[in-house]
């Protein structure tokens, strides 16, 4: 008789972490939430109102694909215990090899689901704009960023998300002052919003000829990307709008018309560029999206109702106000901070490994 002790025992396992799970989202919640929103979307005048119906409706497909990931999560547990017990009762282990690569596959979904649970943000499951600045550390500093925004594009294409640059000022020796990209996908700001702070480098620096040991900083923003608020009020009179001409990477259209722009928010002194798009118009709508995102934060943060939940502290950019550090040497280490975890394999996170950086910040607050 085949022994299927080790599959049993792992599908157990499973069973009690995807419950424990399912009943942190509270799915007779979402199930009335969803219930709710179409009763109010059978009303003839709510289509009317256009914000708040498209609102709803990213909400409605959200809280849906949910609801649509859990019955699928119980399924392959039925569907696995039936398996093992079809193939005990007739002697038959030809199906045990099925059973594993099930067991496998239904553990990596039941963690993905169960990181979905940490992102319970009203902003999380958006997308993402990411700023990185320069910091100390001069033409070092400037390398550094141009570092990190190699790492965040690998973990971007890990992820499966999309990225494109907004804004981009060009190093004056080497590498990047600073870089505003767009990061789009499921959940993009939920996970990056773990990225947000001061990230410091330690190595021998390849712009030193005497090879000595030089620290660098940079500082990653992360921001929601608000496409509508209907919370968010922007007056035209309170907007200074100027063109210029775009500057540094880009396609055929930089530095050959005024085609990039910078919106000043005059009440609150906030300045946002963006020069990637092709058009004026393209640049302008998007410049918008960024502002609006910024006035999003600052409300956040003035009616705490989430403490750090979009953008957090942002501390000056020096020694002693990282949340990560990476060193290259005399040893190679980089460690979070703010969890403690840490990997020896600084090649593999420079290449986009940090997801598990990502997942235990999250786990943690």
């Amino acid at each position: 008789m085949p022994d299927f002790y080790n599959e049993k025992q792992a599908l157990s396992t499973l069973i009690e972490s995807i419950n424990t799970t399912l009943d942190a989202m509270n799915l007779d919640k979402i199930k009335l939430e969803i219930s709710k929103i179409k009763e109010t979307q059978s009303n003839p005048d709510y289509w009317l109102e256009v914000s708040k119906s498209s609102a709803d409706n990213r909400t409605l497909s959200l809280l849906e694909k949910k609801l649509e990931t859990s019955t699928d999560l119980l399924e392959k547990t039925k569907y696995i215990s039936e398996l093992i017990s079809l193939s005990e009762e007739i002697d038959d282990d030809s199906s045990i090899e099925e059973i594993r690569s099930l067991l496998v596959e239904l553990s990596v979904n039941a963690n993905a689901v169960f990181l979905e649970t940490l992102l319970n943000g009203k902003y999380d499951s958006l997308n993402a704009i990411l700023s990185l600045h320069a910091g100390a550390g001069g033409t070092e500093a400037q390398d550094w960023v141009e570092m990190l925004y190699r790492m965040y594009l690998r973990y971007c294409e890990r992820a499966g998300y999309k990225t494109s640059v907004l804004e981009y000022l060009e190093g004056d020796e080497a590498g990047i002052k600073s870089i505003t990209f767009m990061c789009t996908g499921k959940n993009a700001y939920g996970f990056l919003k773990a990225e947000k702070g001061v990230h410091r480098l330690v190595r021998i620096s390849p712009f030193d000829a005497n090879k000595k040991r030089h620290t660098s900083f940079a500082s990653l923003e992360v921001m929601p990307e608000i496409i509508d608020d209907a919370e968010i009020k922007i007056l035209p009179e309170d907007l200074r709008i100027d063109t210029l001409k775009s500057s540094g990477a880009g396609g055929q259209h930089i530095n050959k018309t005024e085609s990039a722009i910078r919106i000043t928010h005059i009440p609150t002194g906030f300045v946002v560029n963006c020069q990637n798009e092709r058009s004026q118009i393209q640049n302008r709508e998007t410049a918008m999206k960024m502002l609006r995102s910024k006035l999003i934060e600052k409300k956040e943060r003035e009616q705490m109702e989430i403490n750090q939940s979009i953008k957090g502290e942002l501390k000056k950019i020096e020694w002693g106000s990282q949340i990560r550090s990476y060193v290259f040497c005399p040893y190679t280490l980089v460690k979070d901070h703010r969890t403690g975890f840490e990997n020896t394999n600084v090649t593999a996170v420079m290449d986009g490994d940090i997801a598990d950086f990502i997942y235990a910040y999250l786990s943690k607050i």
